[in-house]
C-alpha cells in the first residue's frame, strides 16, 4: 500500500482506495410504512474510485483536511463514520483525513457510502477498536443503505433495504461508465410518484441479470432528458443500464479495447471512465496489512 512518512510526527500516512459500485439491476418491491423501500439488487465493485489519505495524530481530534464544498462537516459521511468509531476507541489518538474525490456526486456509484466504509474499516484497525465486519456493517447501515456492501467487500445479491447480502459471482466485465451533465438526488427518486414499487421478488437461484432491469430508470428518464437521451444512444452500441438512482449509465463489454472505442465516440459534454468489474473490494486486503 502506498505510504509516506509524515514530517511533523511519527505516524505514517496511508492511502486507501474507495471504489465505485454498480447496481447490475435494481428492483423496487414495495414501500414500507416507515418510508423505506424494499428492494433487490446485484452489487459489483469497480477498479476505479476515490482515494482517501489517513494519518493518525495525538490530538484526539477528527480533522478533515479538504471538506466538501457546500457540505457541513457534521453532514459529511466520512466525518460521521469516523465519529461513530471515535466514541468506541479507548485511546487519545485522533486522525487527519484527506480525500481525492474522483467519483461524481449524484451519479449512483455509491461514492459517499464507499468513503464511509473505507473510513470504518481503516479506523477500526488503526484505532484498535477491533469490531467484527458484521458489527461494522451494522454501524454502516445507520449511515446509509449502501454502506454495508462496501464494508462486507464482496459482490452480492441484496434484499431488504439493501442490507441483507448473499455472496454472488457475476461476470467481471469491462464497463464504460458515462454521466450526462446532471446530478440526481437519491431522495428525489425514492419520493417520486413515478417510481415503480411493485416488482415481484426473485431469488438468487433464479436470477437472470440479462432479463432484469432498473426500476429507477422509469422515473429518471421521465424527468431527466439528459439521461434518457444518453441511454438511448448507448444501447445502440452495447447493453446499457442506469446504475442505482442515476445519473451514471454503465455499458458492458468483453474487453477494455471495446469500451475505450465507444468512449472515444461520446459527446464532449458527457464525462466518462472505463473500469473493470470486481467481485472483491480492494480495500480489505490493504486494511488487513495496516
Amino acid at each position: 500500500m502506498p505510504a509516506t512518512q509524515s514530517t511533523d510526527n511519527n505516524f505514517t500516512q496511508f492511502i486507501l482506495p474507495s471504489p465505485a459500485k454498480l447496481n447490475l439491476f435494481l428492483h423496487i418491491n414495495a414501500q414500507r410504512e416507515d418510508g423505506y423501500h424494499e428492494l433487490q439488487t446485484l452489487f459489483q465493485f469497480l477498479d476505479y474510485g476515490d482515494e482517501i489519505a489517513i494519518e493518525l495524530s495525538n490530538d484526539n481530534q477528527i480533522t478533515l483536511l479538504n471538506p466538501v464544498e457546500g457540505v457541513a462537516t457534521e453532514d459529511n459521511l466520512i466525518y460521521k463514520a469516523a465519529r461513530l468509531l471515535f466514541k468506541l476507541k479507548n485511546n487519545q489518538l485522533g486522525v487527519k483525513i484527506a480525500i481525492k474525490k474522483i467519483l461524481p456526486m449524484g451519479g449512483g456509484l455509491g461514492g459517499g457510502s464507499s468513503n464511509a466504509a473505507t473510513i470504518l474499516l481503516a479506523l477500526n484497525k488503526l484505532w484498535s477498536v477491533n469490531l467484527s465486519i458484521q458489527e461494522l456493517a451494522d454501524i454502516g447501515l445507520s449511515l446509509g443503505a449502501d454502506v454495508p456492501i462496501f464494508v462486507e467487500g464482496f459482490a452480492a445479491f441484496a434484499d431488504g433495504v439493501g442490507e441483507k447480502l448473499l455472496p454472488a459471482n457475476p461476470i467481471e466485465y469491462w464497463y464504460l461508465v458515462s454521466k450526462p451533465n446532471c446530478s440526481i438526488p437519491t431522495a428525489e427518486v425514492f419520493k417520486s410518484k413515478d417510481l415503480p414499487r411493485s416488482t415481484p421478488k426473485i431469488s438468487l437461484v433464479n436470477l437472470d441479470v440479462e432479463h432484469s432491469h432498473n426500476d429507477c430508470e422509469v422515473m429518471v428518464i421521465k424527468h431527466y432528458p439528459e439521461v434518457a437521451n444518453l441511454l438511448a444512444w448507448l444501447v445502440e452500441y452495447a447493453p446499457s443500464r442506469m446504475t442505482g438512482t442515476g445519473a451514471c449509465i454503465f455499458t458492458r463489454f468483453g474487453s477494455e479495447k471495446e469500451a475505450r472505442h465507444l468512449q472515444s465516440l461520446l459527446p464532449k459534454e458527457v464525462t466518462s471512465f472505463v473500469a473493470k468489474g470486481l467481485n472483491q473490494s480492494p480495500v480489505h486486503a490493504i486494511v488487513n496489512n495496516l
